[in-house]
């Protein structure tokens, strides 16, 4: 079940749209924004369910970082690096979490400021990607658990997003 969600979470991050359309950079760094904001939004979801709820959480965020070290030794990062890479990466992850938490109840101007400086490191205007977070983020928030064992998650199509 949690490799399921994880799997769709993924295909959600990487859909071809996210990197043409929206500008996330086509790199590790890209699909590491690219996944961080759509497993914070699925998390945030979870968190606020109750039990099993947050359980499921913390499944799915144990499974995010497992494939993360998986992705990170498949780069050709050493044994002896990847834990420090993991420190960051973790932090990395904990932290945009939080912020995309504060974002989402503080208005769209601070979303997409949030936005523009996490996954765009300010180099663009995060308006239309700010708007695909709130659509998803609404879609997830009438889900109702059997969505997250079962699937699938209710992502928007990008593309559908002006």
């Amino acid at each position: 079940m949690i490799d399921r969600l994880h799997g769709e979470i993924v295909a959600a991050a990487r859909n071809p749209i996210l990197f043409t359309d929206y500008a996330i950079e086509d790199n590790f760094e890209g699909r590491f924004e690219a996944v961080t904001l759509h497993a914070a939004l699925v998390l945030r979801r979870l968190n606020a369910m109750p039990r099993p709820g947050p359980e499921l959480a913390q499944d799915l965020i144990d499974a995010v970082f497992r494939h993360f070290d998986i992705a990170l030794r498949e780069t050709g990062i050493g044994d002896i690096a990847v834990p420090k890479r993991m420190k960051t990466l973790a932090e990395a992850f904990l932290g945009r979490g939080a912020a995309y938490d504060r974002a989402l109840t503080s208005g769209e101007e601070v979303l997409a400021a949030t936005l523009a400086r996490n996954v765009y490191a300010d180099r663009t205007n995060a308006i239309r990607l700010s708007r695909y977070v709130k659509a998803t983020d609404r879609a997830l928030e009438t889900a109702q658990l059997e969505v997250f064992s079962i699937g699938p998650v209710p992502f928007p199509e990008p593309s559908a997003i002006a």
